[in-house]
């Protein structure tokens, strides 16, 4: 935490405030230290053409990203009429002390992101703004503990969750919640600095950005501040039912907070303080959903201490497996992006992502675990896909769950469990509800049938409408590939690293 000076000593310098993973006003780690370390505060983010450049040219996330900073903006001019949101178009590492320089700023304060690109882009900044003499500082705001605050009785960070988990909370327990108290705005309306013209000059429109507007709003996804408190809001009477519901795609059963999490509209401790008073009382659906932000935390932890997942198993013995990687499993791949693999379930899956830019938890294990155990593609394909497609794409969590579907990461699924599709579908849709929502063609079989349409009579798919293969008439497809096969060929091409790992959640306990 950035010292905040006493009373006595009244601040004296410009702090400049970079806006990254933390879009908000309130409950902010960067901006409640700059308060306390300057008289006169500016804000800005950059949108970093390092990053925005490969994407393609409609993508929810820079339309969410600048809709979301249109809304701080407008609550920062109407705090301070003369103030205003700096935003830029470039490459931080230029952007930032130019920017600085220009506002006078004697300090730059920016929230933690321990991402290896950003670590480094991060430490280039430091250096350029050291040059212009500017000093520059970071705090811990996107998870309630960080880097090496949870380490095992050894002094080694955790590989295990569920010991994770219970140390997680014993430490919060034992520092009286001081880690998810309120980082507070206060006083930031009087201390907006007013912004010359020339750097506030509104938040650039998409075309400005080069890019398309996409199909953001008509998803009923409400970028900023606002958007985040509504489901928020929404989801607290449903948090009691939240373990039941949460594996079932066609129910409401999720908070659907990721992406707010993702570019931080509101703050992580805000949604832990909502969920310890009933996690506390026994509440399972509290304690569950609380356990599910930590899974987070759990997994930016790993990212932090073992930065070899971000392209390579966190396992290395995981890196000898050899994958499919020929034309036919090119095609393989192409048609698991498309959701035309024949297993309705995880091709209703990828519909989903691919025209929402969400999937539910659930089905993200079974299509991810669908494409490496059944497809034999290597992990690192389906976490490029998800990367590309995911409104909340966030590298620890996306690296971390496809590590975890291919067995090669921390506390993964064993490599010999292979989620069956079939009976995955008939467990969490039973009545095919989720399948019929996204593959209208199957909407007229049973809900036996829907499940496996190979399966059914004849007579059941003339009847309805539904024919399978990939003629011209067909509008469905036969499956791509055999489970039982599909699960003997994946055994076999585990067993370069076949081996128990008893003893392991033990050490770490």
């Amino acid at each position: 935490m950035f010292p905040t000076p006493p009373a006595s000593a009244p601040a004296t310098t410009t702090a400049l405030v970079w806006l990254r993973r933390d879009l908000r006003l309130h409950d902010h780690g960067a901006l409640h230290a700059a308060l306390g370390a300057a008289q006169r505060i500016v804000l800005v983010f950059v949108f970093d053409t390092t990053i925005l450049d490969p994407l393609p040219r409609c993508d929810r996330r820079v339309e969410f990203i600048r809709d979301t900073l249109a809304e701080m903006d407008a609550a920062i001019r109407a705090m301070a009429p003369q103030a205003a949101l700096v935003c830029r178009h470039g490459d931080p590492l230029a952007e930032i002390p130019a920017v600085a320089q220009a506002v006078g700023a004697g300090l730059v304060v920016a929230a933690h992101d321990d991402e290896p690109q950003a670590l480094s882009r991060d430490a280039a900044v430091a250096q350029a703004l050291a040059r212009a003499g500017i000093a520059w500082h970071s705090v811990k705001d996107q998870v309630v503990f960080e880097r090496r605050e949870v380490l095992t009785q050894t002094g080694k960070p955790y590989g295990v969750f569920t010991p994770y988990l219970r140390a997680w909370l014993a430490k919060l327990q034992a520092q009286g919640d001081a880690d998810v108290a309120e980082r507070s705005s206060a006083g930031l309306a009087q201390q907006l600095a007013p912004v010359d013209p020339t750097l506030a000059s509104g938040i650039p429109s998409l075309g400005d950005l080069g890019f398309t507007t996409t199909n953001l709003r008509q998803l009923g996804i409400a970028p900023g501040s606002t958007g985040a408190q509504a489901l928020l809001d929404d989801f607290l009477p449903r948090m009691a039912a939240y373990e039941e519901r949460r594996n079932f795609p066609s129910v409401k059963g999720p908070s659907y907070l990721g992406v707010h999490l993702r570019f931080g509209t509101l703050s992580i401790r805000e949604l832990v303080r909502a969920a310890l008073p009933a996690q506390r009382s026994g509440d399972t659906g509290a304690q569950v959903w609380l356990a599910e932000l930590v899974w987070r935390e759990f997994y930016v932890q790993i990212l932090a201490n073992f930065p070899h997942v971000a392209t390579r198993a966190f396992k290395p013995e995981y890196d000898t497996i050899q994958w499919d990687e020929d034309d036919a499993a090119q095609r393989r791949f192409a048609a698991w992006c498309a959701g035309r693999t024949g297993y309705p379930l995880v091709d209703a899956a990828m519909l989903q992502l691919n025209q929402s830019g969400y999937m539910h938890n659930r089905l993200r294990m079974v299509a991810g675990s669908f494409l490496v155990k059944h497809l034999g593609l290597d992990w690192r394909w389906g976490e490029r896909y998800f990367a590309q497609q995911l409104n909340d794409f966030d590298l620890a969590s996306n690296n971390g769950g496809w590590q975890w579907v291919a067995s090669s990461g921390c506390d993964a699924q064993p490599y010999f469990r292979i989620f069956n599709p079939l009976s995955q579908s008939e467990k969490f849709d039973a009545q095919g509800a989720f399948i019929r929502r996204y593959l209208p063609a199957l909407a007229g079989l049973d809900a036996k049938s829907i499940h496996a349409p190979w399966l059914a009579r004849p007579l059941s798919l003339a009847a309805a409408g539904v024919v399978l293969g990939d003629g011209p008439d067909a509008n469905y497809p036969m499956p791509i590939v055999d489970h039982a096969q599909a699960r003997a060929k994946t055994l076999l091409r585990y067993s370069v690293v076949k081996k128990t790992e008893a003893g392991a959640e033990a050490s770490e306990s």
